[in-house]
């Protein structure tokens, strides 16, 4: 299998991203996704990289993202899990309309958007993300106008197809990105 290990893949990162933000909601996506790894007996390092790469053409190509990672990472001999991870991750959007078919694209599907939530809630009561109480996420995510460009639903049909109810979600995000302060 051809994946870059996290140091390598955080250097694609930073080639390609600039933002800062973008670049703490890639760290973030891939935290939660290496959390969820060990529950479906998954390879930690291939859902880490996918939550990190998952936007890696975003900031350079925001009218077709995905489109120029797919054609990256395929060229680059990455897992086929991965590369359709991402697809499906762009569901809904610039005409992508790949369901997750697999336990890491539905993953990445359910941790996406919601982390936007996570960040921004951090905005609004700064406290660390380990200390964050899950029903005041899962309260927030019922509130349209906060974090408003989140795509609920999209968070929501992640969560039907990985079979992690959105509480429990919240909950294992509060515990997985606690490392990150």
């Amino acid at each position: 299998m051809n994946l870059p290990d996290k140091e390598a893949a955080r250097q694609i990162l930073h080639e390609h991203v600039q933002d800062d933000y973008q670049r703490h909601h890639a760290l973030m996506v891939a935290t939660a996704l290496e959390g969820y790894a060990p529950r479906f007996q998954e390879d930690p390092l291939l859902w880490h990289v996918t939550g990190l790469l998952h936007d890696v053409d975003f900031e350079q190509h925001p009218d077709t993202h995905p489109r120029e990672a797919l054609a990256w990472f395929k060229a680059w001999g990455y897992p086929e899990a991965l590369i359709h991870a991402v697809e499906a991750h762009a569901y809904g959007y610039h005409g992508y309309t790949t369901l997750p078919q697999t336990k890491l694209a539905a993953a990445l599907l359910a941790c996406d958007e919601i982390s936007g939530i996570f960040y921004a809630y951090r905005k609004l009561n700064p406290v660390p993300y380990g200390q964050m109480k899950a029903s005041s996420i899962r309260g927030k995510f019922k509130e349209p106008s906060f974090a408003a460009k989140v795509d609920r639903h999209l968070v929501e049909l992640g969560c039907q197809h990985f079979g992690v109810p959105l509480e429990e979600h919240s909950a294992n995000l509060v515990r997985f990105l606690a490392p990150l302060g």
